[in-house]
Formats: structure tokens, C-alpha cells, sequence
């Protein structure tokens, strides 16, 4: 689940030439461009597959040989998502900043009003409202709070805020509001960083078994690198307090159908509540979904205490497809006992630099009409190029 523009995650939708598009204004850029509508006519019939999974203790041994879990995962035939287990620490700081997305949500709406951030396309602080469901109605149903966990200020160059405000724009936290938001950010943020350091590291040495790699060109190296990139805390609205009606029985009724747009996107389990009491979720339909390689729609489950990381786009294509990117959406819970149901999660994108260069393949078959004949473009270069392509923002 991804942040072109931030957290990513308007929901915009083409399939084959036709596309839904918001207003600029309404524009999350950081990890989703492309997004494809597709529809089901029952979660029953989709199967439950589990994550791969890869042990933090395995993780952390660069001597060990992972390849098997990686394209079990990551590879052409893999579901894009694996999840990392007995990480020390990830259980109590996801439920520290978790357990603060509703309390963010409910502040003053003049508070609220002070973290938004309209410069960014609301990529950085507070969003509601500011996104679309694929069925074009404003999306009520989750409030979004973005900001980079490790740099409050990546530059101060105002050329480079001007032209990527979703990138080189600065963290706004509600010091006096909510003071304990910004300790609990950053530690998860940055623990879901060096864990996916340590897994790009594995990709690596996987991707290095079929193709020829420098060695600064490695995922891990390029995300290393990198100041821009982006968490996402999320909070999902109990039903009866969305000021809009659900989209019926959509498989894709929370958050529609995307593929990242970044490198790499780490992800932590939805956390339910109603009335403050945290609690299973209520339908076991709801949850995330992927539609395999092979066209079919599956949904995936994974651990509360494991991170699960999913590959996007950019890594595919730099790849040659040895990792490879698939499309998602997550499902909301239905039914009577989802009345009165909230939902917290975290997402952390983490993406290339916007001044990276990147030398894409002759044979890139993703967004191919975007890359010039030298195959160089910038992170933030191509990223303009998406959205010209995708949103016009640009006349």
C-alpha cells in the first residue's frame, strides 16, 4: 500500500486510455501515480495468502543468502510484499504513534487548518479531503498526516521547494497541540528506514545474480542517499462520523487501486479501535489486496509486529524487472459490527532522492514514453514527467 506526489495517494484511476482526473489543487505527489481500476464482484472468492517473511536477525546478516525469500517476494512471480519479522523495538513504537492518529484526527479544526500545507499539494502535515475516490467524490473517510522522519528541513534552496514542493518542503508539527506526535513519528519513521536499508541491501545482492549493477547504483545505495523520504500516518474515520457514502461494495472502498511510484514502501498493520478499546477487525474481507502477475486478486495478510515492504515502480524499471511492482488497494470493513470502527496505520516511502540521477534501461517497459533516448533522468525530473503525463499539471 505509497509518497508521486506524497503518501501518495490520490486516488486516480485510468484503465487502458481513460483516466479520472482531480484538480491539481486536490494532488498528493509522492507515491502514486499509476493506478489502475479494477473490480471484483466478491472478496470470497479471492484467496488469503500470507507474506513471505524474512527474520530481522536474517536481515541484518549480510552474509546470508536471501535470494530464495527475495524473488519469492519480489520477483516476477512474487506479490511485491514481504514482511520482516522480530524487529527489536517495532512492536511499542507502532502502537505509540498508532494509538495517536485518532487524537490527531479529533483536534480542533482550526488546529488542524494550522498543519496543512497547500504549497506541498498537502504532502506535508495535515489532509482530509484533499484526495479523491475512484468514484470522483471527495475522499472523508481518512485524514493523512505527512512529514519526513529524518530531516525537518531537507533544503532551504527555494528554487528546489519551489519546483518540488512535495519533496524539499519542511515537516509542520503541533508542538503545542500534540507535542508527543513528532518523538513517536520519527522513532517509527526511522526504524522502517534502516530496516528497509537492510533489506535494499538483499535486493541488491539478489539483482546482482542477473544483471550488472555499479556499485553506487544499487537500491540500497540510492536510498541511502536520499533526503526526501516521506511517512504517512493514517486514520480512517468511523463509518457513521464520514461525511460521504462508502463506495458500495468495492473491493477498493479505503484506498483504491495503485502501484507505488517510489522504490521501496514499508507498511505497518492496521490498527482497529471503537471507543478507544483496541479490537480484531471486525470482516474478515476487509484488508489489503494485490492483483498477481497473473491477473488474479488475492488478499495478502501479514503479522502485527512484522513490517511488511512493498517494491514500486522505480525499482522495478532500475531493476530490469528482477523486482517488480503490483497493483493494490485496500478493502474496509462492512457489515453492523464495522459501525462505529476506527482504523489506524502507518506508511513510510522511501524513494530516490529528487536530484538522483538515474540510468534507466534501454528495454524499460514501465512509463518507457517518458524516458529520453539516454535513459538519464532525474527522481525528480521523472516525477514531473508523470505528472505531465498523468495529471497536466502543466499547460
Amino acid at each position: 500500500m505509497n509518497p508521486i506526489l506524497s503518501g501518495s495517494l490520490v486516488y486516480k484511476t485510468h484503465f487502458g486510455t481513460q483516466f479520472f482526473l482531480a484538480p491539481p489543487s486536490n494532488r498528493s505527489a509522492s507515491h502514486r501515480i499509476t493506478c489502475q481500476k479494477m473490480t471484483c464482484s466478491s472478496a470470497a472468492v479471492s484467496p488469503t495468502l500470507r507474506t513471505v517473511t524474512i527474520s530481522y536477525s536474517e536481515l541484518k546478516d549480510k552474509n546470508a543468502d536471501l535470494s530464495m525469500k527475495i524473488e519469492q517476494g519480489f520477483g516476477p512471480n512474487g506479490l511485491g510484499i514481504l514482511s520482516v519479522t522480530d524487529v527489536p523495538g517495532f512492536s511499542s513504537l507502532r502502537q505509540n504513534l498508532l494509538h495517536l492518529a485518532p487524537r490527531l484526527a479529533n483536534l480542533p479544526e482550526d488546529v488542524k487548518k494550522d498543519l496543512e500545507d497547500h504549497h506541498s499539494r498537502y504532502n506535508f502535515g495535515w489532509s482530509h479531503g484533499k484526495e479523491k475516490l475512484e468514484s470522483g467524490n471527495p475522499d472523508m473517510l481518512k485524514g493523512s498526516f505527512y512529514a519526513n522522519p529524518l530531516l525537518d528541513v531537507p533544503t532551504t534552496e527555494t528554487h528546489l521547494i519551489e519546483r518540488y514542493p512535495s519533496y524539499c518542503g519542511s515537516n509542520i508539527w503541533p508542538h503545542s497541540a500534540l507535542p508527543e506526535l513528532e518523538v513517536a513519528f520519527k522513532a517509527l519513521g526511522k526504524l522502517i528506514v534502516d530496516v528497509g536499508l537492510m533489506l535494499a541491501y538483499h535486493c541488491d545482492q539478489y539483482v546482482c545474480k542477473g544483471m550488472k549493477m555499479k556499485e553506487n547504483e544499487g537500491l540500497e545505495q540510492i536510498l541511502l542517499r536520499s533526503w526526501c523520504h516521506k511517512g504517512r500516518l493514517l486514520y480512517y474515520f468511523p463509518a457513521q462520523q464520514s461525511n460521504c457514502i462508502r463506495d458500495g461494495d468495492s473491493m477498493s472502498s479505503w484506498c483504491g487501486w495503485h502501484t507505488d511510484h517510489g522504490s521501496l514502501t514499508g507498511l505497518t498493520s492496521g490498527m482497529f479501535t471503537k471507543d478507544g478499546t483496541v479490537i480484531p477487525c471486525p470482516d474478515s474481507a476487509a484488508g489489503l489486496y494485490i492483483r498477481t502477475r497473473t491477473d488474479q486478486i488475492v488478499k495478502v495478510v501479514f503479522g502485527e509486529d512484522e513490517i511488511a515492504y512493498q517494491i514500486g515502480e522505480t525499482t522495478e524499471i532500475l531493476s530490469r524487472s528482477y523486482l517488480c511492482a503490483t497493483p493494490h488497494c485496500v478493502r474496509a470493513p462492512r457489515g453492523e459490527e464495522a459501525s462505529g470502527i476506527d482504523r489506524s496505520t502507518f506508511a513510510l516511502f522511501m524513494q530516490p532522492d529528487w536530484d538522483e540521477k538515474l540510468n534507466f534501461p534501454e528495454d524499460a517497459h514501465i512509463h518507457k514514453e517518458v524516458i529520453p533516448s539516454n535513459g538519464a533522468l532525474t527522481f525528480g525530473e521523472y516525477t514531473e514527467k508523470l505528472l505531465d503525463k498523468y495529471y497536466h499539471l502543466k499547460t
